[in-house]
C-alpha cells in the first residue's frame, strides 16, 4: 500500500510553528509592537512634511482655475499621502529595530546568571551603545545616549521588581 505524504506547504507551517514555539514570546511582540509605534509616528511626521514640501515647492505657482484648484489639491494629497507612507516605514523600521535590539540584549542577558536581575539596565544601555555606532555619534552626545538607555533600563527594572511585588513574588526571586 503507498504512503500518502502530506502537502509541502503543511510540511512548512509545522516547521515554523515549531520553530515560534522556542522562542520566548517577548522577542515576538517587541518588534511588532515597536514597528507599529515607529510605523504611526513615522506616518505623521512624514505626512505633515511632504505637506509643507509641497507647499514650498508650489508657493510661487498658485493655481487660477477651478479645475487647477482641483489638480492641485489632487496632487498635493498623493504626495502626501506617499510621504506619510515613506516616513512611516522608514521610522517603523528605526524604531522596531530599537526595540528589537532591546529585547534580544535583554534575552541574552536574561540567560547570564550573574547579570540576570539587571537584565533591562544591561539592554538598555547596550542599545544606546548599538544606537550611538549606528549614527556614528561623538563621544558627549555618545554619554547623552548612554544615561538615556540607563535610565530607561532602570525604569523598565524598577516596573518589573514593581510588578513582581504586586502579584505577590515579594521573596526576592528574579526569573
Amino acid at each position: 500500500m503507498a504512503q500518502t505524504r502530506p502537502a509541502e506547504g503543511g510540511d512548512r507551517e509545522t516547521e515554523l510553528l515549531e520553530t515560534i514555539k522556542g522562542v520566548p514570546p517577548r522577542l515576538l511582540l517587541v518588534p511588532i509592537v515597536s514597528f507599529t509605534a515607529g510605523f504611526l509616528i513615522g506616518v505623521r511626521r512624514g505626512g505633515r512634511a511632504a505637506s509643507l514640501r509641497f507647499l514650498a515647492e508650489n508657493a510661487h505657482r498658485a493655481p487660477t482655475t477651478v479645475q487647477g484648484w482641483y489638480f492641485y489639491k489632487k496632487t498635493k494629497n498623493y504626495r502626501v499621502m506617499l510621504g506619510a507612507l515613506r516616513g512611516g516605514g522608514i521610522d517603523g523600521l528605526k524604531v522596531g529595530a530599537m526595540g528589537t535590539t532591546f529585547a534580544l540584549l535583554e534575552e541574552g542577558a536574561k540567560r547570564i546568571e550573574a547579570i540576570r536581575p539587571g537584565r533591562e539596565i544591561v539592554a538598555g544601555v547596550g542599545t544606546a551603545a548599538v544606537v550611538g555606532a549606528v549614527y556614528r555619534l561623538g563621544w558627549q552626545n555618545m554619554r547623552r545616549v548612554g544615561v538615556a538607555g540607563l535610565l530607561t533600563g532602570a525604569t523598565m527594572s524598577g516596573l518589573r521588581w514593581a510588578g513582581e511585588q504586586a502579584v505577590g513574588g515579594g521573596d526576592g526571586r528574579v526569573e
